[in-house]
């Protein structure tokens, strides 16, 4: 009988950890932060396996941390909404304390081995963990503003790999910082507009005027614009060592038309299916952006 319970337990057990630190989203973040590490060494500042392997784990930790404190904060929140209310907090399959522990250790071990990396990236993952959990989640009920607040730790992983390359923040892991800044907004913003009636259910700001209308749609449109533009910033030769060819520098661009075409299309139609789709092709663009950077480096 031990036996069979036994490995039923320590898979939910995992299976919860997974959902409480939202692997999947984990994932994506730490994807960022490893191209920036690939975009950053160099000559001066040699590749190395061990500061990699650091940089992923200390990068999961940290955002797994601010998930399972985001998730302790909002239990009573999230309890109300379909998409959050089987989580293990609201569910009551763990305890806040449980959740509290687990957050906890996440950002002690992030920190130390972010720090074992070089101080400033421990310190840019200190600053993202403390602004997505103590002012990014409190804002969610109070002010669309939320979203452009959680904007600064969701644009810090792709310029944190550049710094645990180089052990410095200069103009290349302020653009990557920029692109990523301005990726956030047409992301999530699309995100509260699908999602816009379950938010609803929270009392969650999710979007500019609040509301799933024209001015909404527009601001979607010109920060995708304006994303479009950051991520050609490189090809122009003012952003010292983050420069792109011109044949990235046209593949960049097609995807930004890309993007820009679904947000247009979402501007046109608002719906929620258009709303989807824009979100889907923006996870897309930021995987082969990142994608044609550190090919493009590579094969220069």
């Amino acid at each position: 009988m031990d036996a069979s319970v036994t490995p039923v337990s320590l898979k939910a057990i995992y299976k919860d950890f997974l959902e409480i630190t939202k692997a999947r989203l984990a994932v994506s973040v730490l994807f960022s932060s490893v191209a920036g590490y690939l975009l950053g060494f160099d000559s001066e500042h040699p590749f190395s396996w061990s500061v990699l392997v650091m940089l992923s784990i200390g990068g999961y930790c940290m955002v797994g941390a601010s998930n399972a404190f985001n998730q302790v904060i909002e239990k009573d929140l999230d309890i109300l909404m379909d998409r959050t209310k089987n989580r293990p907090v609201p569910s009551n399959r763990m305890s806040s304390n449980v959740a509290l522990l687990i957050a906890s250790l996440l950002t002690i071990i992030g920190l130390i081995l972010l720090y074992l990396i070089n101080q400033k990236t421990a310190m840019f993952g200190a600053i993202s963990i403390f602004l997505y959990t103590s002012i990014y989640t409190p804002l969610k009920t109070m002010t669309p503003l939320s979203v452009f607040v959680g904007a600064f730790p969701g644009a810090i992983p792709f310029m944190l790999g550049w710094v645990a390359a180089t052990n410095k923040f200069g103009i290349e892991a302020g653009t990557l910082f920029l692109i990523q800044f301005f990726w956030q907004f047409p992301h999530f913003w699309s995100i509260g507009w699908f999602l816009y009636d379950d938010y609803k259910k929270a009392g969650f700001f999710m979007l500019p005027t609040g509301k799933k209308d024209t001015k909404t749609a527009i601001q979607i449109l010109l920060y995708t614009v304006w994303l479009l533009i950051a991520s050609l910033l490189p090809s122009l030769g003012y952003t010292g060592r983050l420069h792109i060819s011109h044949i990235a520098t046209i593949l960049v661009f097609l995807i930004g038309v890309w993007m820009l075409f679904y947000a247009t299309k979402l501007y046109r139609l608002r719906t929620s299916k258009a709303a989807r789709t824009l979100m889907l092709v923006s996870v897309s663009y930021i995987t082969l952006l990142q994608i044609i950077y550190i090919i493009d480096k590579f094969l220069r």
